[in-house]
């Protein structure tokens, strides 16, 4: 057994029994009290805040939100997110877009707080990570990738490159998000139904989820990580 397999267990084995049951929430944040549970990354003058419930993020170019406690697999992030269209300069209906189990190979410990990056979509490039962009493209690509921690790479299987109507955004309309890594087992569910689903020998066990978008403005609430 590798070094870093055995680190992951015994770390897991530490935690106390209800944090290892499945179902058990391990994080949640009611966006009520601020964003000092996240970092942001920004490329322009973003406006973002967390209040009544509702994080709202309006960004003119790209913007990554980090959520700063570690996760250690398994895990399953659920929230609700929607594109706002109500008129304002980044209403574009585009890019609610996420990293999870995302490390920085080159960086302390591994992790993607070591190095404040610039908010530029190319600079993640060089993480491992999972990655999903729903309505990318101006709302024409919804994807899933797996980053594999090179420059200029961003690996897209066919079956993970969706052009349908159907699987873009519609403005204004909340829809739930659930982001699972567990072990071999990484997906996607969108309002409950499998949206992406891979089976991957040598999974991202731990690691930051970080939102995503750019030139957009989208709002998340009821954000909670639980164990599966």
């Amino acid at each position: 057994m590798g070094l870093n397999r055995r680190a992951l267990l015994a770390a897991l084995t530490a935690l106390p029994v209800a944090a290892r049951a499945p179902g058990r929430i391990l994080h949640r944040d009611d966006f009520r009290h601020g964003l000092k549970q996240w970092r942001i990354e920004a490329a322009g003058e973003a406006r973002v805040q967390a209040a009544g419930g509702v994080l709202d993020i309006d960004t003119p170019a790209g913007l990554t939100l980090w959520f700063l406690p570690e996760l250690i697999g398994p895990v399953a992030i659920d929230y609700e997110v929607r594109a706002v269209a109500q008129g304002g300069p980044d209403d574009e209906v585009s890019d609610v877009n996420a990293f999870w189990m995302a490390t920085d190979p080159v960086a302390s410990k591994g992790s993607v707080l070591a190095t404040r990056r610039s908010g530029v979509f190319e600079e993640y490039d060089t993480l491992r990570t999972y990655y999903v962009g729903i309505g990318g493209n101006r709302n024409t690509t919804t994807r899933m990738r797996r980053y594999v921690g090179k420059a200029g790479e961003r690996p897209l299987l066919p079956e993970h490159d969706r052009l349908a109507k159907a699987d873009m955004l519609v403005p204004n309309r909340w829809f739930r998000l659930r982001l699972i890594a567990n072990g071999q087992r990484i997906a996607v569910e969108r309002d409950g139904a499998p949206l992406f689903s891979m089976s991957d020998d040598d999974p991202y066990r731990r690691g930051h989820f970080g939102v995503r978008t750019t030139q957009s403005h989208i709002q998340l609430r009821n954000f909670s990580i639980s164990r599966v």
